[in-house]
């Protein structure tokens, strides 16, 4: 099922909630930076994250080096962020 894009109010509402994720400049991804003690508790809130993303159905793209882990949140199909992003950025926040 496609999803609806948000419009920027919706957008800024939602941000102020979001501790720690970062709006893309043009509007279109959260972002947000971890760094770990190393790579296993790194690989371990991955595997967190995997498991959370299949039950919503929703992928992150992210970067793992060693103890560092970005993840990127948007929604290929409705052009920008949509509420499974916002979905997914809550899931990960209550991970952390």
């Amino acid at each position: 099922m496609a999803q609806k894009k948000l419009d920027a109010k919706a957008i800024e509402s939602v941000m102020a909630e979001l501790e720690g994720w970062e709006l893309s400049p043009d509007g279109k991804a959260l972002s947000r930076a971890y760094k770990f003690s190393n790579f296993s508790q790194a690989f371990a809130f991955m595997t967190r994250v995997a498991l959370i993303a299949e039950k919503l159905d929703h992928h992150p793209e992210w970067s793992n080096v060693y103890n560092r882990l970005e993840i990127r949140l948007t929604t290929h199909d409705a052009g920008g962020l949509s509420e499974r992003d916002i979905a997914m950025a809550r899931a990960i926040n209550k991970l952390s």
